[in-house]
């Protein structure tokens, strides 16, 4: 589904993701989590050919993403508020994304009605501009954005950042009924490990640039990577074993 094949990136001589060989298969739920200037985003920026790697490719259903744009058809994003576009409303967003993806009026209104209680009356029909949105707001429309149009790839960088709790446990719901549809594949980037061990099926640490850890996801996952990102090894408590 999506390879890296010797791919690296290079900053003024300083290699900031080195990845020989990483392939993510159809149906994954792919999470990805490191500390700041783990090359998470530098990573998702190469599979959107948002920048050109310095060696190596990145190929979507055997398309090399920086020789075609066929593989556009078949993946969403949204990495930052430049996906959105702030000058627009919601309304005129979603209805621009919904005609890059064939939906007409009617399909853009039903697509939407299943996201009312997570836009709590917030977002549709406001009339107010993306930019004038609070942050999470923001992150609202640009996350539901590229659920639209029934792509096959989906590409999130911090989805659950700036969401206030309700929302960010409305939106773990969301990835998981998706990760249910066998022919979606999901990658999302989070500093919350919470968040990605309850939803991701895989999980890779990235550290440097680089694969340090690439686990399917089991009972203990969260545990494992509170301890690799503290060194502390969670001990079982009285209350754990109640």
């Amino acid at each position: 589904m999506i390879q890296a094949i010797n791919l690296q990136k290079e900053y003024n001589g300083t290699t900031v993701l080195n990845l020989p060989e990483l392939s993510i298969e159809k149906g994954e739920v792919f999470g990805l989590v490191g500390n700041n200037g783990a090359g998470k985003t530098t990573f998702f920026s190469l599979l959107l050919d948002l920048i050109r790697a310095t060696r190596g490719k990145v190929i979507i259903n055997e398309i090399p993403v920086a020789k075609s744009e066929d593989w556009k058809e078949q993946v969403s994003a949204y990495i930052d508020e430049s996906f959105t576009i702030g000058y627009l409303t919601p309304d005129e967003y979603f209805n621009f994304i919904g005609e890059l993806r064939n939906l007409n009026t009617t399909d853009v209104k039903a697509f939407l009605e299943k996201f009312a209680d997570f836009f709590k009356d917030e977002i549709v029909g406001k009339k107010k501009y993306i930019r004038d949105l609070s942050k999470g707001n923001q992150k609202k429309v640009g996350v539901v954005g590229a659920f639209m149009g029934n792509p096959e790839v989906i590409i999130l960088d911090e989805p659950f950042a700036n969401l206030d709790p309700s929302s960010q446990y409305q939106l773990r719901n969301m990835i998981k009924e998706i990760g249910k549809q066998k022919d979606k594949t999901i990658l999302i980037s989070s500093h919350d490990l919470d968040h990605v061990a309850d939803v991701c099926s895989r999980i890779v640490i990235l550290e440097k640039g680089e694969i340090v850890r690439d686990v399917q996801k089991t009972e203990s996952t969260l545990a494992e990577l509170e301890e690799f990102f503290t060194g502390v090894k969670k001990e079982t408590s009285f209350i754990d074993e109640l």
